[in-house]
Order: C-alpha cells, then sequence, then structure tokens
C-alpha cells in the first residue's frame, strides 16, 4: 500500500489508543467489521472515504482533523518533524501542554 495508506492506518491507530478503545469497540462504534480495523490500521488495506467519515464520526474527530499535516512536501527533510507530530497527536491533551512547555524551555535555554 501506499505511504499515505499506512500514515492513514497510524493516525487513526492513534486516535483510537487516544481514546482507549479497543480494535473491536471502534469497528462495533463505526458500524465496520474488526478486521477490516485492523488492516485499516495496518495499512494493508485502503479504506473508502464512507469508511473513513464512518471512523472519524466514532473517533469524535474531523475529516480535517484526521488528515491534518498528513503528507508533506518533501517527505525525506520533515521525516523528524513528521515522526514527532504523529507521537505527540497520540497523547492526551495534557501530555501534549507537557511536552510543548518542554520544547519552549530548550528553545529559551538555546536562545541564552
Amino acid at each position: 500500500m501506499s505511504d499515505l495508506t499506512t500514515k492513514l492506518g497510524k493516525r487513526i491507530r492513534n486516535y483510537r489508543q487516544k481514546l482507549g478503545f479497543s480494535q473491536e469497540q471502534l469497528a462495533e462504534r463505526s458500524h465496520c467489521h474488526p478486521t477490516y480495523i485492523g488492516q485499516i490500521e495496518r495499512g494493508e488495506k485502503n479504506p473508502t472515504i464512507e469508511s473513513i467519515e464512518k471512523i472519524t464520526r466514532s473517533l469524535g474527530i474531523s475529516l480535517s482533523q484526521l488528515f491534518e499535516k498528513i503528507d508533506f512536501v518533501n517527505p525525506s527533510e520533515n521525516q523528524i518533524a513528521e515522526k514527532c507530530y504523529e507521537i505527540i497527536l497520540s497523547k492526551t491533551f495534557f501530555e501534549q501542554k507537557r511536552i510543548y512547555n518542554i520544547i519552549v524551555e530548550i528553545e529559551k535555554y538555546k536562545n541564552e
């Protein structure tokens, strides 16, 4: 499958895990088969837009939120930033805020 399909699957997995849902729970909520959810998350299946819409609704996010920053113009130059974004995205709001504060402190220290 394409790199985009793999990224999309990881993003769905991150949101699912952030909510504490199992693949079976997400499948039930989105009216998809659990095997299909697993295949999407592993990047083995290219989901339909209808399936993606059902999944995002079940995760409580918008389509635009799911696809936000998923495809960088030049991935080779932004690989680390993309990986950081995916890690941060999978965290709770409180954890994201703590990570942000750490980065701000590093920037302050760097500029002294």
